[in-house]
């Protein structure tokens, strides 16, 4: 009856399931999808989208546009729903241009019967993208939000790159409090080396964030997801982050890190020079590990990709099937497999 009970589990969002005979449980889903240059077909000021414009170097147009939104509603419809029909309670992204490129995602058909309603601040990002959060409003209120800036040095020259904010959201989630910080930390150009302080810079902005929180809320419910641009095992995950994989060695303070056995394994959500990477991490406090009667507790860590989301010949051939192909046109959704955690809740 325990598998029979954990097979009806998967099966539902906020409807009873049975396990073991003797409790129910609520199923939610959080999610993180980089939408790879995600622009609208107008040039925004300030922003280098030259060449996402229908004149540009890609050809941009309306036409293509809506076909991204088309395929993108189409994934984030499917994310989650073998676990609970209702799909995802929360979506962080990244590479969005604007808040209106979001809100023709949300009403798009494939979406809008979710009612997701969008939390967005523009970012200095020097091509103009910054990260967002979708929510269902059915099961998440939001209480609070704001972007944390991720001031970056200057270089020898005296110019200062600047980066995406951190978006911070604090809301209640059926009930119960969740602070949820989406990131898209800098990128790996000129180096993995030469770049890992300015991902250890985004880190610590996080990781000031928790501290303060854990210092008011001892058993706070914490989600940091995002395009982290490093692995699972890379020292701003460790080190800066304090974010370990194994559950029963994490100290106090310490987040969890699921991610870290995927990546073991040479699991990942994007590739290059065929090798995997697994940037899209969502990492959670230990409260979120805790069995506690009436709150949420981690269930499973999940990479969400179906067939056509993947490249199937070319130079790109078993790849996430991306949106461009150099400068043309390929038809896809983005060159990054969508994450998702799933959160359980037993219900009496």
């Amino acid at each position: 009856m325990i598998r029979r009970g954990l097979l009806w589990l998967s099966l539902c969002l906020a409807v009873t399931c049975t396990y073991a005979q003797s409790k129910q449980y609520k199923v939610v889903n959080i999610g993180f999808y980089n939408l790879e240059n995600f622009y609208d077909t107008t040039h925004q000021q300030g922003v280098n989208d030259y060449e996402f414009l229908p004149q540009g170097q890609k050809r941009y147009t309306g036409e293509v546009y809506l076909d991204k939104v088309k395929n993108l509603a189409s994934v984030i419809k499917d994310i989650g729903t073998n676990i609970s029909p209702e799909g995802l309670t929360i979506l962080g992204v990244a590479e969005i241009e604007t808040r209106g490129v979001l809100e023709d995602l949300t009403q798009h058909p494939l979406l809008k019967d979710r009612g997701y309603e969008i939390v967005h601040y523009n970012s200095p990002d020097a091509r103009g993208v910054d990260v967002g959060l979708l929510y269902n409003p059915r099961h998440f209120k939001v209480e609070h939000s704001a972007p944390l800036p991720v001031e970056l040095p200057a270089d020898a020259a005296g110019n200062r790159h600047k980066t995406r904010d951190v978006l911070w959201v604090k809301g209640n989630l059926d009930g119960q409090t969740l602070h949820v910080l989406v990131n898209h930390w800098p990128s790996r150009l000129g180096g993995e080396a030469a770049s890992a302080p300015l991902r250890a810079i985004a880190a610590n902005v996080c990781r000031t964030l928790i501290d303060s929180v854990l210092q008011q809320e001892p058993d706070a419910n914490i989600v940091v997801m995002g395009d982290l641009n490093d692995n699972p095992t890379n020292e701003s995950l460790t080190r800066v982050l304090k974010a370990g994989g194994d559950q029963q060695k994490l100290k106090a303070g310490e987040l969890f890190n699921p991610w870290v056995s995927f990546y073991n394994k040479g699991i990942g959500t994007l590739a290059y020079q065929d090798a995997w990477a697994l940037f899209d991490q969502i990492v959670i406090s230990q409260n979120l590990l805790s069995k506690k009667e009436g709150q949420f507790r981690f269930y499973k860590a999940n990479i969400f990709k179906r067939d056509d989301m993947i490249q199937t010949s070319g130079r790109y051939k078993g790849y996430p099937k991306r949106t461009y192909d150099f400068d043309n046109y390929a038809g896809g959704f983005s060159d990054h497999f969508p994450t998702f955690i799933s959160l359980i809740k037993a219900i009496e």
